[in-house]
C-alpha cells in the first residue's frame, strides 16, 4: 500500500507539508479540501489524488487553469478524465494556465509499512453473530446493551457516528482516540477509497470530545483491516522485541481496527488508539468492539441510505417547485406571440422550419424584443414540449455561481457546497435549456459549454466522471456576436456551434403595424389583473403610440400600457393625457405638421412628409446629408419623396 507526502514548493503556502490519511486526497482553494491551497489561480476543486493498492494517480477536476505533472524535463498536461500515475519526485504544477506562476508541489511516495506487531486478527466470520464477551463481567455486558441502544436510537448519520465513537470509548477504558473511517459513498466505482470522517478523544475528565486539530489515522492498520476483512489488534513495538511480558508495559502504544461491513462490502473501519496514555489493549477489547461493530455497521449503512434518500427527496422537491412554476409560466406564454406584420410573419416561418430539428438556435435581438418568448415557442411547438423548458440569464450570476447553476456540483467540491446539486443541463435533460445573454458567459465557461454541444455530456464541479445528457440549447444575445468574436470576448468555435440557425427578432420600430395589436393585448391583460374594464384607446392616443419609436421595444410598450391601466378610471377610454411625457412628446410634432383628420395611414403620411421636408430644409436640399440624418439611404430618401409626391 502506498504512502503519500506532498510538499508545497512555491506560492503563499510554500513550505507546507501534507501527509494525508485517506485513500482520496482532494486539492483546491476550498478549505474543505484535504490539501487547502489559497492561491486565486487554483480552482475550488482543482485536482484529486487516489491512493490505490498498487499505484497513486492524479486527476484534474476540470479546473479553470489546468494541472501539469513535471517529470524531469518533461511536462505532461492533464486532460479531462485522464488519470495519471504519479511517482516519487514528480512535481505538480497547479493553475499555470492563469498566466501566473503555477503553484508547485513535490510528490513523495513510499510503501506503507505493516503494523509494528500484530497481536490478534479476528475475521468477520468470527465477529458476526457474537453473543458473548469473554473475560468480561456483567457490568461490561450492561454497558454494551446501553451503548447499542444509543447507537440504534441515533438519528442522522452524524449522530450515529458520534454515538458509535462514544460507545467505543466507553467499552475500551484505556482508549484515548476513536476515529471513524468510511468508504467514499459519492463514488460508484468498486475502487472507491476510504476517508476519515470523525474523531473523538477522551478528555481529562473522561468525557468524549472533538479534537482541537486533525488526528491522523494509522493507515497500516485500517488498510490491513480492509485487506484481510478482519478486526486487527496491533502494537507499535517491533516483533523481535515483542514479548508476553511487554503486553502490560506502559510504554507500548496499541491500536484496534474493526471493520464495518454490509454483506461482502467493507463500508468503513472503526479505529481505536491509546496515543496519549500508552497501554496495551487486550483480546477482550477486540471482542467488545466486535459486538459493537455488528450493530454499528447496520446503523451506519442505514443512516447513509436515509441521508441519500432525504437529500434526493429535498432536491426533487425544490426542483419540482421551481420547474413547475417555470414550466407553467413558459407554457402559458408559448402562444402569446402577438404580431401580424411582415417582419413577424417571416419570423413565424423560420420557427416552423426549425422547431422539430435538433439544431442549436441563436435568437438575436435588442433588449425587450421578446427573445425568451421566441425561445419558449421553439420548445413548446416542438416534439420536446412534454419535457422541461429551463431558462438561465448568463448575466445574472457571477462566474462561480453560474458554473454551479449550469453544471451542478458534488458535495464538498467548494466552500458552501453542503449538498449535491444538479445543474440546469441535467434538470433540462430531454427538454430545452435557454441561455439568455450568452455573450455574458465568461470564457472559461464558454469552453465547458462548447464541450456540452460537441460531446452531449456535462461534468458537475468535483465529479470524477461526466454525465450524458440530451438537451436542446437555445441561446440569445442582444450584441453582435461577430464583433464579440473579433474583439476576443467570445470563442470563435463556440460562435459557429451556436449560430447554426439564427433567428432575428425585429425591434418594435420595424413592426409599427403590430403596435395596436400589442397595445390592445396588454390593455386587456392588465385590466383583468388589476380589476378594471377599460374601453380601449382613443384615436389620438393610438396615433401617439404608433408615432413613438420605442427604444425599449415591446417591454417598454408593455410597461407604458400597464401604467395607463393603473392611472385610468374604470370604464375610461385611454386618452393622450394618460401617456407618459416621452410618448406625448410626439404630440407637438403632430401639431407642427398640421395633420388633418383622416385614416391612420393618411395621418402618418402627413407626419412623415413633414419630417422629410424639414430635414431637406435644414440641409439646404442636400439629399445625401438629409438621408444620413434620417438614418436611411439616399435611394431610400428618393423613394419616399416619390411616394409622398415631394418635388
Amino acid at each position: 500500500m502506498s504512502r503519500l507526502r506532498i510538499e508545497v514548493t512555491s506560492g503563499t503556502d510554500r513550505g507546507a507539508i501534507f501527509e494525508p490519511d485517506g485513500d482520496i486526497v482532494r486539492i483546491g482553494r476550498s478549505p474543505s479540501n484535504d490539501i487547502y491551497v489559497r492561491e486565486t489561480h487554483i480552482s475550488g476543486a482543482h485536482a484529486r489524488i487516489d491512493l490505490g493498492t498498487d499505484n497513486v494517480t492524479i486527476e484534474d477536476l476540470d479546473s479553470t487553469n489546468g494541472t501539469e505533472v513535471i517529470r524531469g524535463e518533461e511536462r505532461i498536461e492533464l486532460t479531462s478524465e485522464q488519470r495519471f500515475e504519479l511517482a516519487t519526485g514528480d512535481v505538480l504544477a497547479l493553475g499555470g494556465g492563469a498566466g501566473a506562476d503555477a503553484t508547485l508541489m513535490l510528490v513523495s511516495i513510499g510503501d506503507e509499512s505493516e503494523p509494528g506487531h500484530v497481536v490478534q486478527v479476528k475475521p468477520i466470520a468470527e465477529m458476526a453473530g457474537t453473543t458473548a464477551v469473554p473475560e468480561r463481567d456483567t457490568d461490561v455486558l450492561k454497558t454494551l446493551s446501553e451503548v447499542q441502544k444509543r447507537v440504534g436510537a441515533a438519528g442522522g448519520l452524524d449522530n450515529v457516528l458520534v454515538a458509535v465513537a462514544e460507545a467505543a470509548l466507553r467499552l475500551v477504558p484505556r482508549a484515548t482516540h476513536v476515529t471513524m473511517v468510511l468508504r467514499d459513498d459519492s463514488e460508484e466505482s468498486a475502487d472507491a477509497g476510504y476517508v476519515p470522517v470523525l474523531t473523538r478523544v477522551r478528555s481529562a475528565d473522561g468525557a468524549s470530545v472533538a479534537p482541537e486539530g486533525r488526528v491522523p489515522v494509522t493507515r497500516s492498520v485500517f488498510r490491513k483491516v480492509v485487506r484481510e476483512r478482519a478486526a486487527v489488534l496491533a502494537a507499535d513495538a517491533p516483533s523481535e522485541t515483542f514479548s508476553s511480558e511487554s503486553l502490560l508495559g506502559t510504554g507500548i502504544r496499541s491500536t484496534i481496527g474493526v471493520p464495518l461491513w454490509l454483506g461482502d462490502d467493507i463500508i468503513g473501519v472503526l479505529q481505536v488508539d491509546n496515543r496519549d496514555a500508552p497501554a496495551m489493549f487486550a483480546g477482550a477489547d477486540v471482542d467488545a468492539l466486535s459486538v459493537l461493530a455488528e450493530n454499528a455497521s447496520l446503523a451506519v449503512a442505514n443512516a447513509r441510505l436515509i441521508r441519500k434518500l432525504v437529500a434526493a427527496e429535498q432536491q426533487l422537491r425544490k426542483e419540482n417547485t421551481y420547474l413547475k412554476s417555470r414550466d407553467e409560466r413558459a407554457h402559458a406564454g408559448s402562444g402569446e406571440i402577438i404580431g401580424g406584420s411582415r417582419a413577424m410573419k417571416t419570423l413565424f416561418s423560420q420557427l416552423e422550419k426549425v422547431v422539430d430539428t435538433r439544431v442549436t438556435v441563436l435568437i438575436e435581438g435588442k433588449t425587450g424584443t421578446g427573445k425568451e418568448l421566441i425561445a419558449s415557442a421553439v420548445h413548446y411547438r416542438s416534439k420536446r414540449k412534454d419535457k422541461l423548458f429551463v431558462a438561465q440569464n448568463c448575466a445574472a450570476l457571477p462566474e462561480t455561481l453560474l458554473e454551479s447553476e449550469l453544471f451542478g456540483h458534488k458535495k464538498g467540491s467548494f466552500t458552501g457546497a453542503t449538498e449535491e446539486k444538479k445543474g440546469l443541463f441535467e434538470v433540462a435533460d430531454g427538454g430545452t435549456l435557454f441561455l439568455d445573454e450568452v455573450t455574458e458567459m465568461p470564457l472559461s465557461l464558454q469552453a465547458k459549454l462548447l464541450r456540452v454541444l460537441q460531446e452531449g455530456e456535462v461534468r458537475p464541479i468535483g465529479a470524477p466522471t461526466p454525465k450524458v445528457i440530451d438537451v436542446r440549447i437555445v441561446a440569445a444575445t442582444n450584441r453582435e456576436l461577430e464583433k464579440e468574436v473579433a474583439e476576443g470576448r467570445f470563442r470563435e468555435d463556440l460562435y459557429y456551434r451556436l449560430k447554426v440557425f439564427p433567428i432575428r427578432v425585429p425591434p418594435l420600430k420595424e413592426r409599427v403595424d403590430d403596435v395596436p395589436l400589442l397595445a390592445e393585448y396588454f390593455l386587456k391583460k392588465y385590466s383583468a389583473e388589476i380589476g378594471k374594464t377599460l374601453s380601449g384607446f382613443s384615436q389620438e392616443a393610438m396615433e401617439l403610440l404608433m408615432s413613438y419609436n420605442w427604444p425599449g421595444n415591446v417591454r417598454e410598450l408593455e410597461n407604458e400600457v400597464q401604467r395607463i391601466v393603473i392611472q385610468a378610471d374604470d370604464e375610461e377610454l385611454a386618452s393622450p393625457e394618460l401617456l407618459s411625457p416621452r410618448v406625448r412628446r410626439v404630440e407637438s410634432i403632430v401639431s407642427k405638421a398640421a395633420v388633418k383628420k383622416g385614416t391612420l395611414r393618411q395621418m402618418m403620411d402627413q407626419v412623415e412628409k413633414y419630417f422629410l421636408v424639414e430635414s431637406l430644409r435644414e440641409h439646404k436640399n442636400n439629399k445625401t446629408s438629409a438621408a444620413k440624418t434620417l438614418g436611411i439611404t439616399r435611394e431610400g430618401l428618393h423613394k419616399k419623396l416619390r411616394q409622398l409626391k415631394i418635388s
